[in-house]
């Protein structure tokens, strides 16, 4: 089993910052995917990022690539998203998803991965 609990959600500004973090509990977590995905009000969970268990392989959606970086500290059993030039549509909850996979695939849909954290609110003011 892993438990995820993310924190550092808030109230920015447009064009602010925000790192995330994501601790896992339970001994995969070095062996594991983690993804960040967000959910606004009214809409699907939607992907934003992903990391392979070494860090060898990321992928963004369009919409955060060069903005959001995804990072890992396999010691800490941490994930972290760094969130840069916010916008009022990043507005949403972040939730952090792991799935066991000691390889470099990676994977956007949030049907793949086992298991999910309750959820951080990134609220991005005009």
């Amino acid at each position: 089993q892993v438990q995820l609990v993310e924190s550092g959600g808030g109230l920015v500004q447009a064009g602010g910052s925000l790192r995330l973090s994501c601790t896992a509990s339970g001994r995969t977590f070095s062996t594991s995917a983690m993804g960040w995905f967000r959910q606004a009000p009214g809409k699907e969970r939607e992907f934003v990022t992903t990391i392979s268990w070494n860090s060898g392989s990321t992928d963004y959606a369009d919409s955060v690539k060069g903005r959001f970086t995804i990072s890992r500290d396999n010691a800490k059993n941490t994930v972290y998203l760094q969130m840069n030039s916010l916008k009022p549509e990043d507005t949403a909850v972040y939730y952090c998803a792991a799935r066991y996979s000691p390889t470099s695939y990676l994977n956007s849909r949030p049907s793949w991965y086992n298991y999910w954290g309750q959820g951080t609110q990134v609220t991005v003011s005009s």
